[in-house]
């Protein structure tokens, strides 16, 4: 990236307080501790701003600073922005129309309905209450407490009424925080899956539920889940932000390159489709969560390791993520649904998360990539977490390569 601005309007220049630490990838970008004073030069977008700390200038993520006291009572968990956008369609929409999804939720209850007799269920962030529903028409609980803390609640208790389902479901509406159940539950189930697994950080409120109502012995729904990770080529997204820069039109761009990576590159791209011919290797699961053993505090940093044996050479452009849950059967010796994510099975909502390197790597057949990943939430920020890669190319061997990168993931 240009990482110089030889003429910047001194008066324009705005004092903003660190809100959190930040580590640059690069020389271009500013690393500072939480507390520190930037003054602020230029915005260059609404994540990239020119700063400036004790004389030495560099890039840093808009989200990370915080102006005088101006929003000292920000609510950190963005509850309002959080659950507002939960009380519109256009998410519900998505999240209905994602057939994977929902049918693995639907084939949970219907392959449990015997033993969901007369249970006590609640479906935490239920939403249109679609999973409340199916508890009702395919199986006989006793009682659904379907929780939601949006305002979609109102909606949801009509729908719950249009389908003939008042006597068995009651529509409770508050955060799992803050709301009072008559009874303790048998199964508690919820969607709280995010990007890349755990973003946004639901699971916090399913893990505080899940401590206070679920009866000894009770069953969570998802059961388990963990992350996948696989090296992978991404040849279209490089073409179009990174090498379309080349000669475009028979010009000459490339002194925007930094400048588009610094954009595209320093950050997720959520959504991504990977296809199962980008895989260089094999993938592998890097975390893996109990739900049942899983506590509030281990969300604080979570780490895991991979090591992967590249099956064909190719362009190593960065790694791919998704996940999977599985649901444990409530019937002794069945198998437990899984819903799966990944590259091999239909394209859910979420789809993939794609973490791209600064600059692409060759790699051949046989060689290693290894190295450690850790999803870290952030201080302040509790919806947020950033995604640190550290790996290295061909250890051992005299062209090694290592590398480093860490990816904010903000709403």
């Amino acid at each position: 990236m240009q990482a110089q601005k030889e003429e910047e309007d001194e008066v324009s220049v705005e004092e903003y307080v660190a809100r959190c630490s930040f580590t640059g990838n690069d020389n271009d970008q500013l690393s500072f501790s939480s507390g520190d004073v930037l003054l602020v030069h230029a915005k260059m977008s609404s994540e990239w701003w020119w700063a400036e700390l004790r004389g030495i200038k560099g890039y840093v993520p808009a989200s990370y600073l915080l102006q005088g006291a101006e929003e000292d009572d920000e609510d950190p968990w963005q509850h309002k922005e959080y659950f507002g956008s939960y009380g519109t369609l256009r998410l519900h929409l998505e999240m209905l129309s994602d057939k994977s999804r929902t049918e693995a939720y639907r084939q949970v209850i219907l392959s449990n309905s015997a033993s969901l007799r007369n249970k006590v269920v609640m479906d935490l962030g239920c939403g249109t209450g679609i999973i409340s529903l199916f508890c009702a028409q395919l199986s006989e609980p006793s009682e659904v407490y379907a929780v939601e803390a949006s305002s979609m609640a109102e909606y949801t208790r009509q729908l719950v009424k249009q389908n003939g389902c008042e006597e068995l479901i009651t529509v409770l509406q508050g955060r799992a925080e803050e709301i009072e159940l008559p009874e303790q539950v048998d199964i508690l189930v919820s969607e709280w899956m995010g990007n890349c697994l755990l973003f946004e950080c639901m699971v916090e409120s399913v893990l505080l539920a899940r401590d206070r109502w679920l009866k000894e012995g009770g069953v969570m729904w998802p059961s388990s889940a963990a992350l996948s990770l696989v090296p992978c080529q991404a040849d279209s997204y490089y073409a179009e932000t990174m090498a379309f820069w080349e000669q475009p039109y028979g010009l000459d761009f490339t002194p925007l390159q930094p400048l588009a990576q610094q954009e595209f590159f320093t950050k997720p791209k959520f959504s991504h489709v990977i296809e199962p011919e980008d895989c260089l290797t094999a993938p592998c699961d890097v975390l893996q969560l109990d739900m049942y053993t899983l506590q509030v505090k281990d969300l604080e940093e979570i780490k895991g390791h991979f090591h992967f044996c590249v099956e064909k050479s190719g362009v190593f452009h960065g790694f791919s993520a998704w996940f999977k849950v599985q649901f444990e059967s409530l019937q002794r010796g069945e198998a437990p649904v899984e819903l799966d994510t990944g590259p091999n099975s239909e394209p859910p909502h979420w789809k993939q998360t794609l973490f791209m390197l600064d600059r692409p790597v060759s790699v051949h057949a046989k060689e290693a990539i290894s190295g450690s990943i850790s999803l870290r939430r952030n201080p302040v920020w509790r919806r947020h977490m950033t995604v640190t890669l550290h790996w290295n190319v061909g250890e051992g061997t005299s062209n090694c390569q290592v590398g480093t990168k860490s990816f904010p993931m903000w709403r």
